[in-house]
């Protein structure tokens, strides 16, 4: 596969020297989630797990992916290296000096760029201990995660992940957010395709060995809507109720989906 290769779809086909940088940028990001997981305590700021995660980034050789990112014109740059969302807040929080305080679930995204190509990745955990309700939660966001993984494989089509991810995620009892989705990755952050966690299997461009995909669920306790807060970033549910994220980045290869992150 040559490097830069797209397929009929517009999709990025990676070749192994490019999955070579990007497993790099995984394992670096892999570090960091870490690191961050096993320092969240109660009286902690998420901008005190921002700056942690940015030294062992930048230890690396890494550059963050996220500081200074800014999608649209309209939006403000991102002013961190982690994304840090608390309880309500689904994905895109800004790091603060907010203290963690026990019960809390926090959602962690990070990403990390080596030599000009993207690792992306985010998990949920919670703050000392919180309730059963909130664990499942956490516990079936992930498990969605993963059966959406193993529907990436070459020969299935992009909404085979989208149905799995859906299906889990609902017979949980949870409801998958619409407005936000995963994404191919590699040279940008960014990527074609977009993926749904949601939506009827069979559908979209077939999977190719090479290609490789940022998947994320976000599920929410109460309805799946969703709206931006005052700073542009932050995203929240729309009835204050719960919500986790989980994502990977995940290459398509002869041998099945490979996690990179």
């Amino acid at each position: 596969m040559a490097a830069g290769n797209e397929d009929a779809k517009g999709i990025t086909v990676k070749s192994e020297r490019e999955l070579d940088l990007m497993r790099e940028a995984g394992s670096i990001i892999a570090e960091a989630k870490a690191a961050v997981k096993d320092a969240l305590a109660p009286g902690v700021t998420s901008l005190e797990m921002d700056a942690l995660a940015e030294e062992i980034i930048k230890k690396r050789g890494a550059i963050p992916s996220f500081k200074g990112y800014q999608p649209a014109p309209h939006m403000p740059p991102f002013p961190a290296t982690i994304c840090f969302s608390f309880n309500e807040e689904i994905v895109h929080g800004i790091p603060n000096d907010r203290k963690m305080q026990m019960g809390d679930i926090v959602s962690i995204d990070f990403g990390a760029i080596v030599e000009g190509y993207h690792g992306d990745s985010a998990f949920t955990a919670g703050v000392g201990t919180i309730s059963a309700s909130a664990q499942k939660l956490i516990d079936v966001t992930a498990e969605s995660l993963a059966e959406g993984i193993k529907k990436a494989e070459i020969g299935n089509r992009l909404t085979d992940i989208s149905n799995a991810i859906q299906i889990h995620a609902e017979s949980g009892g949870f409801a998958v957010v619409r407005e936000y989705v995963g994404h191919g990755i590699g040279r940008a952050l960014h990527e074609e395709p977009q993926i749904p966690n949601y939506g009827t299997p069979g559908r979209g461009p077939i999977l190719r060995e090479g290609m490789v995909f940022a998947i994320e669920p976000m599920l929410n306790v109460g309805t799946w809507k969703t709206k931006v807060m005052a700073d542009g970033w932050t995203i929240v549910t729309e009835d204050g109720e719960l919500s986790a994220h989980s994502e990977h980045t995940v290459a398509i290869t002869s041998k099945g989906p490979e996690v990179l992150t």
